[in-house]
Order: C-alpha cells, then structure tokens, then sequence
C-alpha cells in the first residue's frame, strides 16, 4: 500500500517540475517584456525568434542553451540574469536541408556580446563546423558588452578564429538587421555572403560621432554605413533589400543554390527547359560592332533555366556580372563583362569582385561559366596609383588556383591582358568557345594599326584613308573569328543560337574532373 500510495505522490512531484519546465520555457519564449518587444517593433524590426521562423522550415528549429544565463557580476548585471543572455543559438532546415543559425535578441542588453552569449556562438559554429552544414547568423547588436570588459572582447575573438576556420569549408551568410559596430563588423566580413536591409541596419568600424570629432565630417548612421552605401561604394554588402522578409527570404533562395559543405556538391534541381533550347533571340542581342553596347543580363537570362540567376554584388562594380544560376539543373557561377558599365572594361573593384566570387564557387565545387566581352583594363592614373596591377592580379590567381571545371565563351572583344585574365586557355581553361563576332587581339584594330603602320600613316598623302586602310587590313590578317581556332587557342567556333547546349553538354563531361593542386600550406595570392 505504501508503495502505491507513494506512487502518485512522485507522479505529482514530476508534473510539477514539467510545469514548472513549461513555464520557464515559455518565459524563454516571450523574451524579457512587452515593453522591449514593442521598442523592438517600433523601429520596424522583427524579434530575433520572428527572424528564425522566418528563415529555417516551419517547425524545424531546436533550440541549443535557451537557458543559458551569464555569472558576470558588477554594475548591476547580478540583479540582470534573463535566459539566453541575448542570443538565440541552433539548428533547423532550409528546403529540408540541415542549417545552423544564431541570432542577437536586441531587447536583451541590446545584443550586446557578453562571456555567455559568445561561448554559445562559439559552441554553435563548432557544431556548425562538425556538422558539415552551412552558418547562418542574424545579426543586431550593440557590440561588447562593456560591463564585462575584456572578458566581452575576447569572445570576438574565439568568433573571429571560428569564421576564418570554417571559411571555405561550409558556406558562412550574415544577415545584418540592426547595428554593427567596431570590431563586431569583422566577424560579416570574413563570411561568403552579407544581407543588409535598409534603415535598420548598419556597417562601420567607428560611428558618426567619432567620424565628426576625428575629421569633422558630419555624417548620418545609414550615410556612413547603410545599406545602400555597402551594397553600391564599398562593396561590403552583397545583397541589400527593403524589409527582413524579402531579406530572408533571398537567404533561403541562395542556401538552395550552395552545397551543405565543401565534400558535397550543390543541390541538384529538376528543370523543365530543354537541353537544346535555341537561343534564336541571341543572334539579334549582341551587335557585331564592338562599340556598340547591350545588357550581358540579358544573354545569361537567355542561356540558362528560365531565365532565372541570383546575381552577386548586383550595384558594385557593375562593369562584370557575378551570378549563381543553374543549367540542366545544374548549380555553375557566371562571370561576365557587362558591355552597359564602363564598356565592361577591368578595373580594380571589378577584379576584386570577380576574384572573391571565383574564390566562393571554387571553394564549394560550383563549375565557372565566363562570358567575354573585354575590351582591356581601365586606364588612368588613379587606376595605376591604386594598385590596379595588384587588384587584377587578385583575378588572374584566383582563375589560376581553381580546380572546378572552367568553361569560357568568348562573344565579342577579347583584348591584350584583359583577355588572358578572364580565363583564357592559357591559364587553364579547360574548354574555350568563341561566337563568330569574337575579335581576339592584343589590342582594338586602330590602336594596333597607329602603333604598327605608324610611319606609313604618317608619312601617306592622306594619312586617314592610310589609316583606315591599314586597320582594314590588320583585321583581316589578325582579328578575323577563326584565327584563334587556327592556333588551337579555342576549342571551337560556335553558333550563339546552340550556347546553352554546348555549355551543358561540356559541363557534363567535366563533371568528374579531379585536379590536385601542388602540395602546400596554402598559396600567398595577392593583395
């Protein structure tokens, strides 16, 4: 009898310390107050929680240490011990794959970095890592912790060490949607990818106040470190948008274009656009005239399926074109020079972007798809002053150093250098085709003829007619469309109509490429 009568009473016991559970997790749940939810609200921000639900599949989170509560003591933190100590750190899926995300809670201590709340993020990039599966963070927070002091700075850190050794291993996405500043805006520049949205979110290493007591600039937060200036002047930002949930909602987008880590390939998608599309329309697309300009957006939408990429750095040296799309469903990076921006010349911010991107794909098996249309490098002084020989170079290694299969198509002006930097056959190409528009040349047929037949020019009774003549005649011995295909420096000549075949066609055969690069520690690229 005592046994069964002491039976319920343990029963009872362990329903109260489950309700007593339930409480707490729902106190967890909440957050700290309906006054730091609305303030959150009020600056047209969604809840760190709000944010998760809003990126990983409905129902997949788990949560890791919701519990967690910081020790720090002094300055009143031992009377402020709220749960999760201001970050919200697990796993979910996205397109039912596996993701890991952490996010600040800006109603607690403002997101601000504590010892606790960076031992999470640690924990969770290590799992990350572990795991093999992309990291995701949510960022919106007020920096270090400054009533912890140095404690706060060396959890920055342990994040810090963590990005750089994840990189290149599983894709890395931040998504700013608050504050950033300092020290903290490091962690978002060692990853792949950064989302900003506009008016709640900033970048910068020192504020406005400081700016103006420093160099007596007056500036705004979002003129400093907004949105629009990241995704357009310093090209921090790679994708910027109006509000969280189209934000998000990209992100997603892009996780379903990368691999889960750098062993894996990227998910493969069922496509309905035939194999052998014709591309008719691109026969009327790209003049003949190399002066004349047209949309390279316009050729990729014609050239893979439906039409649909995800263009990166969309607004930032918007003379080359960085895109992920797919072909026969497929996942490959696009490069291409954009003929409607500096005549889609090279230049210093136009070489960095390509480079990272090349860097991104290789690193993750995405196979590079590059479409010429160059007519050099930039000229100019602040373009040699600036380093344009190390920036490009940034370009030339990272070609250079990429084993993934490398396809190029060459479709109008391919020029001097330029032409050799942009994935040529000589730097390892494995498959080179041309249009029959292409003009493959150390330089344009008048600068070559002014530098070649300068004498006769000079020295004829009428020195334009000499002038035309000759540039005529350069172009007929050395820029027709098939003196390259003579030399074996393309692989063929190919009807713009057939691109997309051909391309997937080769991509297929590549698709077992093995390349193993020289035994290293790791290379030195420029910088």
């Amino acid at each position: 009898m005592t046994n069964l009568e002491g039976a319920p009473e343990e029963a009872s016991d362990v329903r109260g310390r489950v309700a007593e559970l339930h409480a707490i997790r729902e106190q967890v749940r909440r957050g700290p107050s309906e006054r730091a939810t609305e303030a959150q609200k009020a600056k047209g921000k969604l809840t760190a929680r709000e944010r998760i639900d809003l990126l990983l599949d409905e129902g997949s989170f788990n949560e890791v240490e919701p519990l967690r509560r910081h020790r720090a003591t002094g300055f009143g933190l031992e009377e402020k011990r709220p749960y999760t100590d201001g970050v919200i750190t697990g796993w979910g899926t996205v397109h039912g794959r596996t993701v890991f995300v952490y996010a600040h809670d800006f109603r607690i201590f403002g997101g601000a970095l504590g010892e606790a709340h960076a031992t999470k993020i640690h924990k969770i990039m290590d799992m990350a890592i572990t795991a093999g599966a992309p990291l995701v963070s949510l960022n919106d927070g007020a920096g270090a912790r400054i009533q912890e002091g140095v404690s706060a700075l060396a959890g920055y850190g342990g994040i810090f060490q963590r990005n750089t050794r994840a990189s290149g291993v599983i894709p890395q996405i931040s998504v700013m949607l608050g504050p950033c500043a300092g020290g903290a805006a490091y962690s978002p520049a060692l990853t792949d990818f950064v989302f900003m949205v506009r008016e709640t979110s900033q970048m910068f290493i020192t504020g406005p106040d400081v700016v103006q007591a420093v160099t007596g600039e007056k500036v705004t937060q979002n003129g400093l470190g907004g949105a629009d200036v990241h995704a357009e002047t310093s090209g921090v930002c790679h994708f910027a948008y109006d509000d969280e949930e189209s934000c998000l909602e990209e992100v997603r987008y892009l996780l379903s274009l990368l691999p889960q880590n750098n062993r894996e390939n990227p998910p493969v998608a069922e496509s309905d656009d035939p194999v052998d599309r014709r591309g008719e329309v691109l026969l009327d697309l790209v003049p003949a005239d190399g002066n004349r300009p047209y949309d390279m957006r316009k050729v990729i939408e014609e050239i893979v399926d439906d039409g649909e990429y995800l263009e990166i750095h969309e607004r930032w040296a918007t003379n080359i074109i960085c895109a992920l799309t797919r072909l026969d469903g497929q996942v490959v990076g696009v490069i291409a020079n954009q003929p409607q921006s500096l005549a889609g010349v090279l230049d210093i911010e136009a070489s960095e972007k390509a480079a990272r991107f090349i860097q991104m794909c290789d690193a993750f098996n995405i196979p590079l798809i590059t479409l010429l249309d160059v007519p050099g490098f930039l000229p100019g002084v602040d373009q040699e002053h600036g380093g344009i020989i190390r920036h490009g170079a940034k370009m030339l290694y990272a070609y250079c150093n990429a084993t993934v299969p490398r396809i190029s198509v060459i479709l109008r002006k391919a020029y001097g250098g330029a032409y050799i930097v942009m994935d040529s056959q000589s730097i390892g190409a494995d498959l080179t085709y041309a249009w029959p528009t292409n003009e493959i040349a150390v330089m344009g047929a008048e600068g070559a003829a002014n530098v070649i037949f300068r004498r006769q020019i000079a020295g004829a009774d009428d020195p334009e007619a000499m002038r035309a003549r000759m540039v005529k005649e350069y172009k007929s011995e050395l820029m027709h469309p098939y003196y390259a295909a003579e030399r074996g420096l393309i692989d063929d000549v190919i009807d713009p109509a057939e691109t997309r075949a051909v391309l997937i066609r080769s991509l297929a055969m590549l698709r077992t490429k093995h390349a193993d690069l020289p035994p290293r520690k790791h290379g030195n690229p420029p910088q």
